[in-house]
């Protein structure tokens, strides 16, 4: 019998066969379990990962809705000011027209003022006196040119603000600046109320290179709103600047002073008063002349007489009193001749009160159909403009 050869391989026992097939039994198991680990990880992660898309993305939603109401207020806060920025610019500019013309109409009554004291300067001997009216037109002169210069210088701030030549004046600035930020909350608005139409299934959404970057010229929120507020505040100060200069140039066109006619009243009631006197002594005077020259002639006829006839009898005796009322009536006639020269320089200063008072008929107002007063000169605007352009 023959035997049978081997090969030269190892040959394990069933021991070790066992051993092994629980060895492998044992490794799947572990795999499989670990592949269970990692199946139920990645449900947890992968629902996880879904309920925070979808809360990110419904909170970033919630904010963008919250900024877009927040611009949208600072927007229309910007649009309220710019409104009332424009509204003021109107009002000062209209305050400058009205203030410009009351400047012009100061003109004449200044005039007429001026001409009134030279006039009355004309007035002779006790009749050119400081009286209450000559105090009263000084004044009314100061008053005018008082109130010309604190008009001018209204007017030079108003244009000051108003208009520009070589750099933007205050207005322009504060309008530019809160054009540029409304213009800039406009666009933001239209950005955010994009991005808040956008949905997952947007055609218009795509992966982007690097949308986590922060672009140049960013800012903090804080930074944000206090830009706003700085340029609100800027505009309710010059707005505050603008009203308080629109009250001083309505005070001030009252200030000019009223006119006054008492002293026409006062010059004719004294030129009756000097008329009747002047009359009256006229009168006496022409009764005591008959008298006068029967005394004299009697007198003359009685110096006649002869002899011892020539005596200074009782009726002689009436010669002292003849010459006393002769020395009487020379009186009175010479106070008659100061009070008809006294009477003439009253009439001449009468014409010259008269002249003043149609002088200063010229400030008599002459209306429009509407009612409104007519300037006393034609305005000629210290800007040389009439209505103003404002940029958008």
């Amino acid at each position: 019998m023959t035997k049978h050869p081997e090969k030269p391989i190892v040959h394990y026992g069933v021991p070790e066969w066992c051993n092994n097939n629980e060895q492998l039994s044992a490794t799947a198991e572990l795999e499989r379990y670990l592949s269970n680990v990692i199946r139920q990880e990645s449900r947890t992660l992968r629902n996880d990962t879904n309920c925070k898309t979808n809360w990110d993305e419904s909170d970033t939603s919630r904010m963008l809705r919250d900024r877009v109401w927040e611009v949208s207020r600072c927007k229309d806060l910007l649009v309220s000011c710019a409104k009332k920025v424009d509204d003021e610019i109107e009002a000062l500019t209209l305050s400058k027209t009205r203030t410009e013309e009351t400047l012009a109409a100061t003109a004449v009554p200044h005039e007429v003022s001026m001409e009134s004291l030279t006039l009355r300067e004309g007035r002779q001997g006790f009749e050119l006196i400081n009286d209450p009216v000559e105090k009263e037109l000084k004044k009314e002169v100061h008053v005018i040119e008082r109130a010309q210069q604190t008009l001018q210088q209204l007017i030079d701030q108003a244009f000051e603000q108003l208009w520009y030549d070589e750099r933007p004046r205050l207005w322009e600035k504060i309008r530019q600046q809160l054009t540029a930020d409304l213009q800039n909350k406009v666009e933001t608005l239209d950005i955010d109320n994009t991005c808040l139409e956008l949905t997952i299934t947007s055609s218009q959404i795509s992966l982007k290179p690097d949308p986590t970057r922060i672009p140049a010229g960013s800012c903090t929120p804080h930074e944000w709103i206090q830009f706003t507020q700085l340029n609100l505040a800027r505009a309710r100060e010059a707005m505050e600047m603008s009203e308080q200069m629109r009250e001083d140039m309505s005070l001030t066109r009252v200030s000019v002073p009223p006119r006054d006619e008492r002293r026409r009243a006062q010059h004719n009631e004294a030129h009756c008063t000097w008329f009747t006197i002047l009359f009256k002594l006229d009168a006496d005077l022409k009764a005591k002349t008959a008298p006068l020259k029967l005394a004299h002639t009697r007198l003359e006829n009685r110096t006649c007489r002869p002899g011892m006839d020539l005596c200074r009898d009782e009726v002689d005796v009436e010669r002292i009193s003849i010459n006393k009322s002769l020395h009487s009536l020379q009186r009175l006639k010479l106070h008659h001749n100061q009070m008809k020269q006294d009477h003439a320089r009253k009439r001449g200063a009468l014409a010259l009160e008269e002249r003043c008072i149609n002088i200063r008929n010229r400030l008599i107002p002459i209306l429009y159909s509407d009612g409104t007063p007519v300037p006393l000169l034609l305005l000629t605007s210290s800007s040389g403009r009439s209505t103003r352009h404002l940029e958008a």
